[in-house]
């Protein structure tokens, strides 16, 4: 891992070498962090397992380092309901939006966007100054 910020319990951010085997640190780091935050084991399952996809989709496609960040935000009162939320985001310098792919029942790859779409409570991209960043949200009890 290159560089770690752990902002209390509100945010914490890595910057993951472009190697494949960075995917298991992201995995580790999300877990023990949600962990540390005391969130319910079943939504760190998730959100670990969307960080997965995104993370392997950005180092399958990506020359160079990855970026992670979870941030929980409290309840506002602009949203319906107005609950917590997790947000989780991936960036790296390739600056094309990911595209979702068909996949077919033997494809072993092809499913990491809808993954994240049908479990995600919003998710979606956007550019950065040096690439892009795909993010979801998941609800958090509150």
């Amino acid at each position: 891992m290159i560089g770690v910020s752990d902002n209390g319990d509100a945010c914490a951010e890595w910057t993951l070498p472009g190697r494949l085997d960075s995917v298991r640190t992201a995995r580790g780091a999300v877990r023990d962090t949600l962990r540390d935050w005391r969130l319910d084991p079943a939504l760190g399952d998730l959100a670990v397992l969307l960080v997965s996809e995104l993370v392997t989709n950005s180092l399958r496609y990506a020359d160079g380092p990855v970026g992670l960040r979870l941030t929980r935000i409290p309840a506002s009162h602009d949203s319906l309901p107005p609950r917590p939320t997790l947000l989780v985001e991936v960036s790296d310098p390739v600056p094309d939006p990911p595209r979702a792919r068909a996949a077919g029942p033997d494809d072993e790859g092809g499913r990491g966007l809808q993954l994240v779409a049908c479990s995600a409570r919003r998710w979606g991209t956007r550019k950065g100054r040096t690439g892009k960043t795909v993010w979801f949200e998941l609800p958090l009890p509150g």
